[in-house]
């Protein structure tokens, strides 16, 4: 009985502390929707740097000058704690490329791009085998049936797969094929019209021992036929690519908290894109949204409890690369320890709800979005609590940190189906969505860093491991070589 008074009266000291914070939210919440309403830069800067400098690819020109414009835009908007976070990575950019495939019609040429980490050079000819979805069940039913050959597989899941398989990362099909003895990997993309997709095609960041390529969903679909009704076929891969050290540098601004400066909230998006197009949707739209709100929280000159960090990573394209190096640093100085929350905005747009890598953040987000949704009814408040893979939010996560940012997001899919494609420009950019994604990043962000009280503690390597499982993230973990439980 002494146990429970003693828990309740604590609950109702920490929910009386919550509601005030709340109630003093809501002038903090209306100046930044009045700011960024009237005033957010998110959009002309996104332009501005689409135009001037093209993609961003890590350790290109592009990229080195895209790093510099957000200092320089940071900088500009009176932030005094701007620093560049400088790491080594090993770098990768396409060259040259051919893919011709022979069978009883004849030889004939297949447009195809790279995909990002394939060799520096090779010269491949071998049969191609139909791998499916690429998934491990689809190998398993003949283990030896791609040992030497060239596989193709969708980048999706085929309607006649498992109905409970889970699709995996182009990187982690293209492991699969090699721990099956594949020599090359074609895949085939899920968008109609012959668009092309690239993206690494490693578990590691570093380069893979055999060809990786992507071709048109219409191609892949006609070899998967030919194979299936006209026998074999073979392909002749040529490509020249390059690899070497490259230096990126991760961009990062503060807002210092005035009561507990040394704990802080974490605001991060990539800044890095591929080389195919500008890169305006991925990750445009989630780096200059981060700007934005930074931009909007420094004019307002907001004092909250706990130290807002904002970061730009590179790298992410090609392995998350620059996350990986800012948590390697936050191990080594020990700041782990004092990031309360990392929020990731990666191809977020127009987000109507938050979302947590915890369940146990429901409390705090929730009663965030109620003052959002004070503001603005079409903010519906839907809480998601989930983990997931391939962003800058994973390193963060591995060490136990809650992660979240933006939920109930919507790209159209004409948007979608330039992911990472040739087709990624500024005019697929939702103006709208963007504004939304900078107001209420920004009102989530100031929300926990203001908290009295965060009851969403760090979590142990164990209750890590238990997270991934709960979360059906151990496959794509043990394929990438990241699952650091040993039985």
């Amino acid at each position: 009985m002494r146990i429970y008074l003693l828990s309740f009266v604590l609950f109702f000291f920490v929910f009386e502390g919550f509601c005030q914070s709340n109630e003093s939210l809501k002038p903090i919440f209306q100046m930044i929707n009045e700011e960024v309403l009237q005033h957010s830069e998110a959009y002309h800067n996104l332009e501005t740097s689409t135009l001037r400098i093209g993609h961003r690819l890590t350790g290109s020109e592009g990229g080195a000058k895209a790093e510099q414009f957000a200092y320089d835009l940071f900088k500009s908007y009176g932030f005094d704690e701007v620093s560049f976070q400088t790491f080594k990575a090993e770098g990768w950019s396409r060259g040259a490329l051919s893919l011709k495939v022979t069978g009883n019609a004849g030889e004939r040429e297949i447009k195809a791009v790279s995909l990002a980490h394939a060799p520096t050079n090779a010269s491949l000819h071998a049969e191609i085998v139909d791998m499916g979805s690429g998934l491990e069940g689809d190998y398993l039913v003949d283990p030896d049936k791609a040992k030497g050959k060239i596989v193709l597989a969708y980048l999706g899941i085929l309607p006649d797969a498992n109905p409970l398989a889970k699709n995996l990362h182009r990187s982690e099909k293209t492991a699969l094929a090699i721990k099956y003895g594949a020599k090359g990997i074609i895949l085939y993309n899920t968008v109609p019209g012959g668009v092309l997709l690239t993206g690494t095609a490693s578990v590691t960041g570093k380069l893979i021992p055999i060809p990786a390529v992507c071709i048109g969903l219409e191609e892949g679909l006609a070899l998967k036929d030919s194979l299936k009704n006209k026998g074999q076929l073979n392909a002749s891969i040529v490509m020249t690519n390059y690899a070497g050290p490259v230096t990126a540098r991760n961009v990062i601004a503060r807002i210092k908290g005035v009561e507990l400066p040394k704990e802080k909230v974490v605001v991060g998006g990539h800044l890095d894109s591929w080389d195919l197009a500008t890169g305006a949707i991925d990750n445009g739209i989630g780096a200059f949204a981060v700007i934005d709100m930074a931009r909007t929280l420094k004019k307002l000159n907001v004092k909250p409890r706990r130290t807002i960090e904002f970061v730009l990573f590179m790298g992410e394209e090609e392995g998350l690369l620059g996350s990986k190096a800012y948590v390697e640093q936050a191990i080594r100085d020990k700041t782990i320890e004092h990031i309360r929350y990392m929020l990731n905005y990666d191809m977020t747009n127009n987000p109507r709800s938050f979302q947590s890598s915890l369940e146990s953040s429901r409390t705090l987000f929730e009663a965030i979005g109620r003052q959002v949704q004070a503001i603005d009814t079409t903010f519906k408040n839907n809480f998601e609590g989930r983990a997931g893979l391939h962003s800058d939010h994973q390193p963060f996560m591995l060490q136990g940190i809650p992660t979240g940012g933006g939920g109930d997001t919507y790209l159209s899919k004409d948007v979608l189906n330039c992911y990472h494609a040739d087709c990624d420009h500024i005019n697929l950019v939702d103006k709208p969505g963007l504004i939304n994604t900078v107001r209420f990043g920004a009102m989530l962000a100031y929300g926990i860093a203001e908290a009295p009280v965060i009851d969403t503690k760090r979590l142990s390597d164990e209750e890590v491991k238990a997270l991934m499982i709960e979360n059906k993230l151990e496959e794509p973990l043990r394929i990438s070589g990241d699952w650091r439980w040993l039985e």
